[in-house]
């Protein structure tokens, strides 16, 4: 005789031997069906190259941290405190979390700042050019174009120079 729908049943023991043997089975089949935790990621930035300074995988290590540090008794005691930058300092690293699980949604990231401690800054690519009437080309500090690099306000940096990935 079946037992009653309402009686909920038993959770099967596991030595620890079968465990082993459950887990390696699983992630053999993982591995097998493809899955590297990419299936969530926005297909814009799935593919980027591992050593890519906005690659998937180093984000969700960020928020990893990120979520830690502000699970700890300072950050707690800073939410609530009456000096407003301390509440700052608490609610920069909300944003900070929530800005970067948008990116790995949609690809798109909205911060300035990049890294596990907000430590790098964004550059900004120039990819439509503007003009002045006389032909020149309009320029913004700091902004990276593709006819020289960065624009220090009257010339080119030369160890800027690098490629910005877009």
């Amino acid at each position: 005789m079946a037992p009653p729908h309402n009686m909920a049943s038993k959770k099967r023991k596991l030595t620890e031997e079968q465990r082993l043997a459950a887990s390696e089975r699983l992630a053999k089949a993982r591995l097998a069906r493809g899955h590297d935790g990419s299936l969530s990621i926005h297909e814009d930035i799935r593919n980027l190259p591992e050593d890519h300074g906005l690659h998937w995988k180093k984000v969700k290590s960020w928020i990893k941290d990120c979520e830690l540090e502000i699970k700890t008794k300072d950050m707690r005691l800073k939410k609530t405190s009456h000096k407003w930058k301390e509440r700052n300092e608490y609610t920069s690293l909300q944003v900070y979390i929530a800005n970067m699980k948008t990116y790995l949604r949609t690809g798109l990231w909205l911060d300035m700042f990049y890294g596990s401690n907000m430590q790098h800054k964004i550059k900004w690519m120039v990819t439509k050019k503007g003009y002045h009437d006389d032909g020149e080309v309009k320029r913004i500090k700091g902004y990276w174009y593709d006819d020289g690099g960065v624009w220090n306000g009257t010339d080119f940096d030369e160890e800027n120079g690098e490629k910005v990935e877009s």
